[in-house]
Order: structure tokens, then C-alpha cells, then sequence
């Protein structure tokens, strides 16, 4: 039997959010059951699109996208927190929230620590992606918003079979999962989730002008070194760290240099202007 999942490549998302609109084009005003009952047309979002500015400098701000959706738990939370049968797992993989016997059920909103169950005021239902099991029944290849993908970020298929596509990029890429302190083991894993960064801006205090091509040296605590230099805007940026302290080195002829230690932030660290002084 075949275990459904998806591995997003990040790398790809451009925030086009058309599997957002082709997951309400799917669902909005259609029931589908036994799977799933409608979606409301506002206020639910089975596929969202979760965007994180990240400002690098003052003049450089980077916009994450993240697809965020059910992500199809092994040790799904809201299977625990159901009564009666109401959530349950199908062979493939996919968890469903059983549309009949749910109703009333408000807890399983509550239950999934993503944030990616809804509760329908007006069904009395708790309600979330299913992806598109309807479809799959019906022999699709893909859901609704993989099919709409124009950039190739959502990647669909068995996880156990190494020919498909989620498999090759899972086997192909750093993928992870997404918050693995939850302890649900997912079955959506994403390439490219974005890491702490850390980044500053260095002027020269007697010109009072930006400082190009300073030597930047971040070392951790195990001496682990990564080096860059200053543009032409006296800007730097070190990514994909992890939380935790560092010591930045900031070296320039003719400067007295600096040297602090540095926490870094679970997802980036701006220092601001670094004045360097002879």
C-alpha cells in the first residue's frame, strides 16, 4: 500500500498561491464524501501560503514562502484527540476527519499544534486538507495543487517508492520536516525551510560612509569559521546558522577591529550599523 506524502522545495516558491486557489476552486460549495464536506469560502484555508519577511539590510528585505497544509501525521494529534472513530488513517496514509461522526467535535481544531484544522461555525465541523483523497480514489496521480503548480515546489507520491516524485527529492535534498519538536512524524517533509540569519550594515565613522570589502569572520564555539566581505554597501550576511552564540570578527586596514559574541535569533539576527573607527 501505497504512504501518500509531499516534499515542498521552497527553493522553488514564488507566492504565485495558486494551489491556494485551485484547493478553494476544488472544494469550495463541492461536498465529497465520505472524505470531506465542503469548504467555507472564507476563513478556511485547507492550502495556505505563509509569508515571512526577512530584512538583511535596510535595503534588502527577502520574502519566505512556505505551503502550509495538513501535514499527514504518523502520530496525528487529532486522532488522539477524537471520539468515536471520528479522525482516522486511511492505508495510504492519509488522515481524514470523517465528516459524519465529527460534527461537534471542536477539540480536533484545537488538537493539531500546525494550526491546520478548522473549525466550520456553521457545520459544526472541524475540517482540513485531504489531499484531494476524492481525486486519488478517483485515479489521480496528484492533488488539485500539485497539478497547479507552475514552479514544480509541491512534489507528490508514494514516500515508499523510490521512483516517485516525492521520493527522489526527499532522497535528493536536505529535506525536513516542519517544527520536528512536535513529535508527530509528518508525512509533508520541505527542502529549503529558511534557517537563522545574521546580517549588518558597517560604516566607516571618519568618512561617514558605508565600508566596502571588510573582512567578516563568523566563528562558532567549536571554531567552526565563515567568512565573507563587506558590498558595496557595507552590508553582510551569514544564513542558514542555527540558534545559538557566535563571535563576529570585523577586520579592516587602517581600522581598529571588533570582536562580540553574537546570539543568534531562531530566524535572523539584524545588528544594524557597526561603526569601525581608526
Amino acid at each position: 500500500m501505497a504512504r501518500y506524502g509531499m516534499v515542498v522545495n521552497l527553493d522553488r516558491c514564488v507566492g504565485c498561491y495558486n494551489c491556494q486557489i485551485a484547493c478553494k476552486d476544488e472544494h469550495v460549495g463541492n461536498d465529497f464524501l465520505p472524505v470531506a464536506k465542503s469548504q467555507p469560502a472564507f476563513g478556511q484555508f485547507w492550502m495556505a501560503i505563509q509569508e515571512v519577511e526577512r530584512v538583511v539590510s535596510p535595503s534588502h528585505i527577502r520574502v519566505n514562502y512556505t505551503p502550509v497544509f495538513c501535514q499527514q501525521c504518523r502520530d496525528a494529534p487529532c486522532i488522539s484527540a477524537a471520539k468515536d472513530g471520528a479522525v482516522y488513517r486511511r492505508g495510504d496514509g492519509i488522515v481524514i476527519i470523517d465528516p459524519v461522526k465529527a460534527v461537534g467535535q471542536k477539540q480536533l481544531a484545537a488538537s493539531c499544534p500546525y494550526g491546520v484544522i478548522f473549525w466550520n461555525e456553521e457545520q459544526q465541523l472541524a475540517q482540513k486538507c485531504t489531499f484531494c483523497a476524492h481525486l486519488l480514489d478517483d485515479g489521480w496521480k496528484e492533488p488539485r495543487c500539485v497539478q497547479t503548480c507552475p514552479a514544480g515546489c509541491l512534489n507528490f507520491g508514494d514516500l515508499d517508492d523510490p521512483a516517485s516524485p516525492a521520493a527522489k527529492l526527499l532522497e535528493e535534498t536536505r529535506a525536513e520536516t516542519w517544527h520536528p519538536e512536535f513529535k508527530a512524524k509528518p508525512n509533508v517533509y520541505y527542502a529549503g525551510l529558511p534557517k537563522p540569519m545574521l546580517s549588518g550594515r558597517v560604516l566607516l565613522a571618519d568618512k561617514n560612509e558605508w565600508a566596502e570589502n571588510v573582512s567578516v569572520t563568523l566563528t562558532d564555539k567549536a571554531g567552526l569559521k565563515r567568512d565573507c566581505i563587506t558590498d558595496a554597501f557595507g552590508d553582510f550576511a551569514f544564513d542558514g546558522l542555527e540558534q545559538k552564540t557566535y563571535t563576529l570578527k570585523l577586520e579592516a586596514p587602517g581600522y581598529a577591529g571588533q570582536s562580540n559574541e553574537i546570539a543568534v535569533n531562531p530566524d535572523i539576527s539584524y545588528l544594524g550599523n557597526i561603526v569601525l573607527r581608526r
